[in-house]
Order: structure tokens, then C-alpha cells, then sequence
């Protein structure tokens, strides 16, 4: 066996290297970039690793506008959970990734409370799998407990304990409607729940799909919530996940509340309306001096519709009459610029 240098003897060493005493090895055959053939002047072709086991299909930027997503469904989600559990539960993203189907059942437990949803008008089916670790003690506060000195069983759910989890689908469900609406419109519903992860097959295991890792916590329990997205199912509405159209959605968000805003505030603002009898031309000279009781002779038939004007501009035509006494005019139909005035 080599021999084993201590720390002295390893300092020493990288003091020669620094000061040239001794030369530093070259770096392994694997990590150097070969150019047999290569052209002068040509720069060396960049070498990248690339696993063909885990394939990455989603981009970085629509892997950050999932997670900026997510976060949103967090926030809902722990809200609800807090009000209907009366009690402060925490809920946010620890991580989300790209992985195979294959490998994201291998990293769950067995038992486990593992459910398919649906997403219509998606096709294929999304994973929601939570820890028992915090499933538990989740059933534990429904049932009036302390959580004090709780064992966390291991075998599959009850009857009993599957209707009372099936409450926190529906609440985790109606989160991911509400975070998805910015993307697609999607109805969540809960088609199977399962306790051994190796048995459902949704996609191929060599399938890809996204992985959003949640950490849940409840007092003094800690638990993990995993939703498994395949790829196959979001491939759709991908496009849609870049960053740049997560940024035009807020702003479009701001702008609609913006113009809600301004459209309450120009509810009480007054505009002058006016309703135009007809046009005519004359000399000025006839103009200084027109008299009280002149007439003006007009082109225009007195049975023809009028315009209406909003601030001097043609909006409306109708009809000159009376209502309760008063002056009135009975709109019809919208100016159009081929109107005769």
C-alpha cells in the first residue's frame, strides 16, 4: 500500500509546488481535451459532460418559472391547511429537479401516501405523494390528538385515515388549480391513492419528469410532500413556462389591476354631452347679423337620426324627445365614421 502522508508532510509538499521546487502533475488523460487534426488558429471545442440516463428536456429558465409556481402553491396551500387544521402548518419548496420516473419511485417509502390526479384538459396523470412522517400527525390533530407522543405506524392507510387524507387532497388540489390558472385552466381530481410507490407505472420508468420537493411542518413534526409532473404531461403548455412569459403575466396581472383601479376612480368623473341638430354653412357677414328669431335653412330632413357628442367627439346616434317633462335623447346605435353628420 502507498504510504499515507501527514499533514506536515503535505504542507511541504504544496509549499515546493508553489515555489517550483517540485512540478505539478498533468491532469488526467480524461479531463484534457484532445485536438488531433485541429486547424491552426481554430480555439478548442468546449467539452460538456452529458448523462443519456437523465436527459434534460425542460430548460432552466421554465425549471425556475415551475419553481417560482410552486412557490405560490406553498403559500395557498399552507394557508389552507392552517385554517382547516387550526393550527400554524409551514409549507414551502426545498428543491425541484429533473429526474427519471424510475428513480423518483426509488427514492420514495414504502408505505407511503401516494395519489394520481388528473388534470383535464391535460392528458396522463400527476403524483402527490406525502411523507408519513407528517401524514400522520396531520391525522392525529383531526382526530383530536396532542401529537405529544406520537408513533408513526408502519403499514398503509385506513379506510377511516384515507377519508380524512382525502381532505387534504382536495385542499392541495384546489391550490394547484389556482396556481396553474396563470398558465392553463386545469380541474384536478384524485383517481387513485396507492401505498407502495413500485406499483403504479403512469409513464415509462426511463420517462422524465419534474420533481417539486415541499417540506411541511406542523409544530414539532416535520414531514415531505413530493409532486411528480411528467414530462409528457406538461409538453403542451411548455412554452408557456419560459421566464419571459411568467414576467409579461405579472405585468399584464399589474395592468389589469391598474386599469380596475382607474376605471373606479373615472366612475364619478363628469363629461359633457352634447347632440348636434345639423350642419349648415354661411357668409360671415350673415353670421354678425343674425337676430333673435332668424331661421337657418339646413339640408338635413328633421325625421334624420342626430349625433351625440362626449366631449366634442361622435359617439351615438338616436333621436331628440321628451321623457317625464324633461329634454331626452334615445340612443340607437354606435357613431360609425361612414355616417353622414
Amino acid at each position: 500500500m502507498a504510504e499515507v502522508l501527514n499533514q506536515n508532510e503535505v504542507d511541504a509538499l504544496l509549499a515546493a509546488v508553489d515555489s517550483g521546487q517540485v512540478a505539478a502533475a498533468d491532469p488526467a488523460p480524461s479531463a484534457r481535451v484532445f485536438s488531433h487534426g485541429r486547424r491552426p488558429g481554430v480555439p478548442e471545442a468546449e467539452v460538456r459532460p452529458y448523462d443519456f440516463k437523465r436527459p434534460e428536456r425542460v430548460s432552466k429558465d421554465q425549471m425556475r418559472a415551475l419553481e417560482n409556481l410552486h412557490e405560490g402553491f406553498s403559500r395557498n396551500f399552507g394557508a389552507a391547511l392552517s385554517g382547516f387544521l387550526r393550527t400554524i402548518m409551514e409549507v414551502k419548496v426545498a428543491s425541484i429537479e429533473q429526474m427519471t420516473f424510475s428513480e423518483f419511485t426509488h427514492s420514495l417509502p414504502n408505505p407511503t401516501c401516494f395519489n394520481l390526479l388528473s388534470a383535464e384538459p391535460l392528458d396522463g396523470n400527476i403524483c402527490l405523494e406525502i411523507s408519513p412522517l407528517i401524514i400522520y400527525p396531520v391525522i392525529d390533530r383531526l382526530l383530536g390528538g396532542s401529537n405529544a407522543d406520537l408513533f408513526i405506524p408502519q403499514r398503509p392507510l385506513t379506510a377511516i385515515e384515507l377519508r380524512l387524507v382525502s381532505k387534504i387532497i382536495a385542499r392541495a388540489m384546489s391550490a394547484l388549480e389556482e396556481a396553474w390558472s396563470s398558465i392553463i385552466p386545469l380541474k384536478f381530481a384524485i383517481e387513485e391513492t396507492e401505498s407502495n410507490p413500485q406499483l403504479v407505472q403512469i409513464v415509462p420508468p426511463n420517462e422524465v419528469v419534474v420533481v417539486v420537493g415541499f417540506e411541511l411542518k406542523m409544530g414539532g413534526r416535520a414531514g415531505t410532500m413530493s409532486l411528480c409532473v411528467p414530462y409528457n404531461v406538461i409538453e403542451p403548455v411548455v412554452e408557456k413556462l419560459s421566464n419571459q412569459t411568467w414576467a409579461a403575466y405579472k405585468q399584464s396581472r399589474k395592468g389589469d389591476q391598474l386599469r380596475s383601479r382607474l376605471v373606479n376612480h373615472l366612475d364619478t368623473a363628469e363629461v359633457s354631452v352634447t347632440a348636434v341638430l345639423a350642419n349648415t354653412t354661411i357668409k360671415l357677414s350673415e353670421l354678425a347679423n343674425l337676430q333673435v328669431g332668424d331661421v337657418l335653412m339646413t339640408e338635413k330632413p328633421a325625421s334624420a337620426p342626430l349625433v351625440l357628442k362626449i366631449e366634442g367627439k361622435n359617439k351615438y346616434i338616436g333621436y331628440l324627445g321628451q321623457y317625464k317633462g324633461n329634454r331626452a335623447f334615445q340612443v340607437k346605435r354606435a357613431w360609425n365614421p361612414k355616417d353622414r353628420t
